[in-house]
């Protein structure tokens, strides 16, 4: 069995906000340090895997049903 990537993505996603934070409150702001550019960036990066996994959990579906039993 294999795990979805979307969850694994998610995951990986939550435990960097969590250190952010956890250095943001740790008063090291340098290190909690995110700026526009590279939220944007993460932001059009995410929405893209998640739409192509998306997008190939549909096709690789479709070309399960094609193999015979």
């Amino acid at each position: 069995m294999y795990t979805d990537p979307r969850l694994a993505a998610l995951r990986y996603l939550s435990t960097q906000l969590r250190v952010r934070i956890a250095a943001v409150r740790s008063g090291d702001l340098e290190r909690g340090a995110l700026s526009l550019e590279w939220v944007a960036i993460a932001i059009v990066l995410v929405t893209a895997a998640l739409a192509l996994a998306t997008f190939l959990s549909g096709k690789l579906g479709d070309l399960e049903k094609l193999i015979p039993n």
